[in-house]
């Protein structure tokens, strides 16, 4: 069966291994879906990631992230902004903030996915991914 929205189904997969505590969450692979989560490395939210290929597929190994016991979650929200079915875009002017700057929300934009943050750097609006707190 064929994913309608295959980037709901990395973050819900991630939500779902923070929820449960587990150390790892593995993804299919995927250009975008590794760009969103080189941002959720830089930015602080996972630890690790590798590309694992086995039979032909690429998968991402997601290593979690923990505060000093498993109680304390670094990642305490992951949400789908944009879905196929009502894409939502974000001019260079309203750009989104996630929880007043705390957090942050992932854009896809000409220049590549990036984070609101480094979009109002460079002065770029996008298509609004996903917001991370």
């Amino acid at each position: 069966m064929t994913m309608s929205d295959p980037i709901a189904d990395m973050l819900t997969r991630i939500r779902n291994a923070n929820t449960a505590k587990h150390d790892t969450v593995d993804v299919p692979s995927s250009k975008m879906k590794l760009a969103i989560a080189q941002i959720l490395l830089d930015e602080g939210y996972i630890k690790k990631y590798d590309i694992v290929e086995d039979g032909g597929f690429k998968t991402i190994h997601i290593t979690l992230k923990y505060g000093a016991d498993k109680n304390e979650k670094i990642i305490s929200g992951i949400k789908r902004i944009s879905k196929p079915g009502l894409r939502v875009y974000a001019g260079k002017e309203d750009l989104p903030k996630v929880l007043g700057g705390l957090g942050i929300a992932i854009i896809s934009t000409n220049q590549g996915v990036i984070t609101d943050k480094k979009a109002r750097e460079l002065q770029v609006g996008g298509e609004v991914l996903a917001f991370v707190w």
